[in-house]
């Protein structure tokens, strides 16, 4: 975040800061909030195969979950924007610590198999959207109490952020369901989630940051632009373009997992993972001191190549020190690709409806990473780890391609009003 406590020269000592804005304990709590939704994936797999011994079970629930967030994630953004955060997210927070109870108990019950997939659609369902919340959340607290002139310094730093901490979250959280699964048993980790759930998902949705902005504060955003304006061509390639990121995920976590299983060390898998997560998030934070003329759609063409020929490295290789550095290549172009995504989405929002598409872009990752996971999980078993290893060369094609087809929406005229502001706001000027 390049919302710098030391006043420049330009910078009035009384001007609010984001910091200031949003207060200390704000971005810890959203950070542990974001971790539950980033552990039901992995957790519900880990789960179902410990409990109902086949490892196809578990993927296609693991599907399953991604099938709920699909479905509802954007339903619960727009209630956000419609009602306000802080009563969505304690209600959907409530039924998803249910769900996930269900899931603990019916996982080891004599109930068929079609009511354990039912427990994951739900526990999808009534996903807490934290991390697109807080986007959202910081977007409009920029917009509206930060000056003009500092705007885009600060929302590109921001997503840089933001993008970083889901980097470290997804890359954490299946690790963190490994140590619980390998100290405790497989419903610790399901457990764990539904105490950060109560606990963290909670204090993020009381935080007075989660409070409806005054009318004063948010006149022009009162004005909610109508819902089908959410369904453009614009919204519709960050949407392709996070959910091929999350793919990416799911499919190279689940080959290096088949991969380290066929040469006996199958716990490394998480740790040689976390290589591409921890080189994702520091380049992510890069993203904050890239120039303003480095524009978004250079971005993201920039980078996804780099992410494609990073997997194509990673698939035909089994060297393992070559794996790390296709793992590092890999993770050096998501970071910047995912902060560069979630910035269109932040400029391509209409009025009023941030929260909406937050979330859909948001619940891509996890729909990706879920469909990743089952898909390349029932490869592996059928076809092998070399089939495996390819999976995620098609996913990051997928992220090229949003890559090129962003660049034919960016380069048709854009509609008036709903975006406006935050187009001019990204692209750093100054009127708004």
């Amino acid at each position: 975040m390049t919302d710098s406590e030391t006043p420049t020269p330009s910078q009035n000592p009384t001007e609010p800061t984001l910091f200031s804005a949003v207060g200390r304990t704000y971005f810890p709590i959203a950070f542990v909030a974001r971790m539950p939704f980033a552990m039901i994936v992995v957790g519900v797999l880990t789960l179902v195969v410990a409990g109902r011994g086949s490892l196809s079970l578990g993927g296609i629930n693991s599907a399953m979950v991604g099938l709920g967030t699909a479905v509802f994630g954007s339903f619960i953004g727009a209630a956000a924007d419609k009602w306000g955060q802080r009563y969505v997210l304690l209600i959907v927070g409530f039924l998803n610590c249910v769900a996930l109870t269900f899931m603990a108990w019916v996982v080891f019950s004599p109930l068929p198999d079609f009511v354990v997939f039912i427990a994951a659609f739900a526990i999808g369902a009534t996903s807490p959207q934290v991390a697109p919340m807080s986007r959202s959340r910081v977007v409009d607290i920029i917009m509206t109490v930060l000056p003009v002139p500092r705007r885009p310094k600060v929302l590109n730093g921001t997503m840089a952020y933001e993008s970083a901490a889901d980097e470290i979250i997804f890359v954490f959280g299946p690790f963190l369901v490994g140590l619980l699964a390998t100290l405790f048993n497989p419903v610790a980790p399901i457990i764990g989630a539904i105490v950060m759930t109560l606990v963290f998902v909670s204090a993020f949705a009381l935080h007075p940051t989660g409070r409806r902005r005054s009318a004063a504060l948010t006149a022009e955003a009162a004005k909610q632009a109508p819902a089908k304006d959410v369904f453009t061509a614009g919204v519709f390639v960050v949407v392709l373009g996070v959910f091929g990121v999350g793919m990416v995920f799911g499919s190279t976590l689940t080959a290096l997992t088949a991969l380290t299983n066929d040469i006996g060390r199958p716990e490394e898998a998480g740790l040689i993972y976390g290589v591409m997560g921890i080189g994702s998030a520091v380049l992510a934070i890069c993203v904050a001191v890239f120039p303003s003329s480095f524009a978004l759609w250079a971005r993201l063409l920039c980078f996804a190549p780099i992410l494609v020929t990073g997997a194509v490295v990673l698939a035909s290789t089994e060297s393992m020190p070559i794996i790390v550095i296709a793992l590092l290549l890999m993770g050096s172009a998501i970071g910047p690709s995912l902060v560069t995504l979630f910035s269109l989405a932040a400029e391509r929002a209409p009025q009023g409806r941030s929260a909406t598409v937050m979330s859909m872009a948001g619940s891509a990752i996890i729909v990706g990473q879920s469909v990743a996971s089952a898909i390349n999980g029932i490869l592996a078993e059928d076809q092998g780890t070399a089939t495996a290893m390819a999976v995620p060369v098609a996913a990051s094609a997928i992220v090229l391609l949003a890559g090129v087809l962003n660049l034919i929406v960016d380069k048709k005229p854009h509609r008036r009003g709903s975006g406006s502001s935050r187009r001019a706001v990204v692209d750093g000027e100054e009127e708004i």
